[in-house]
């Protein structure tokens, strides 16, 4: 569903991304790690289209997203950092706008408008104006947006940032239900979040792929260490 090769991002003599090579399958929960600056951010906006890579392809369903970045984003579900979104529209508004934007028209953008709500918990503020909620329930709306053309990929950066633990709980199971039949990478610093719902794991630092495994391999790096410690040791950075 993904395939990222050599993938190179710089703003102006300074590297953001260097050589980032891997394939995501349908069923893949793929957590992306790595200390802030990393690139994580900075990739995930690449295979997604916002940015233009400096050297590099990204693929979604097999189109280029440098050829297609359109067809590419007919795939993907996107949630960005911070879950940006119209503060003055209602939940129920925003997510009507982004159904039109998307290409349902009329009666067309009810079914996944309230598909969106249920998954995301979102029925008993849909009247509610989005500048009013919670961050947990921003974040929530940000997820709908994301879910709402009822994507092949979904790519999502801190999906459970702001939320509570029981919200987390939640969400985690969403992505793993959906992830049954969608490829599904996220960036996260929870490594708690990596144990319970990740089958695989990439470790960015420096703009550089350190580490493409699963997490059972990963721990068996250092047996018996927390996953915090054998992060730090392979990043040099605290977490």
């Amino acid at each position: 569903m993904i395939e990222v090769s050599n993938l190179s991002k710089s703003y102006g003599t300074k590297p953001a991304v260097s050589g980032v090579s891997f394939r995501v399958q349908q069923g893949d929960i793929l957590g992306f790690l790595g200390p802030n600056g990393a690139g994580k951010s900075t990739t995930m906006k690449m295979i997604t289209g916002f940015l233009q890579p400096s050297s590099g392809t990204a693929k979604v369903g097999g189109i280029d997203v440098a050829v297609d970045p359109v067809g590419v984003k007919r795939q993907v579900g996107y949630l960005p950092e911070s879950a940006p979104a119209y503060g003055e529209m209602t939940v129920l508004e925003f997510l009507e706008f982004i159904a039109e934007s998307r290409g349902f028209r009329g009666a067309d953008r009810k079914a996944p408008v309230e598909r969106a709500l249920r998954l995301t918990h979102l029925i008993t503020v849909q009247h509610q104006t989005i500048e009013t909620l919670s961050k947990g329930f921003k974040q929530r709306v940000g997820f709908a947006q994301a879910l709402l053309h009822d994507p092949d990929v979904l790519i999502l950066d801190e999906p459970t940032d702001g939320l509570d633990p029981n919200q987390k709980n939640e969400v985690r199971a969403l992505i793993k239900e959906l992830a049954q039949e969608k490829a599904v990478v996220l960036s996260t610093h929870i490594l708690e979040e990596v144990e319970a719902i990740c089958t695989r794991i990439i470790l960015i630092s420096e703009g550089k792929v350190v580490v493409d495994e699963t997490p059972a391999e990963f721990q068996a790096r250092q047996p018996g260490a927390r996953l915090d410690e054998i992060f730090a040791s392979l990043t040099k950075s605290d977490v």
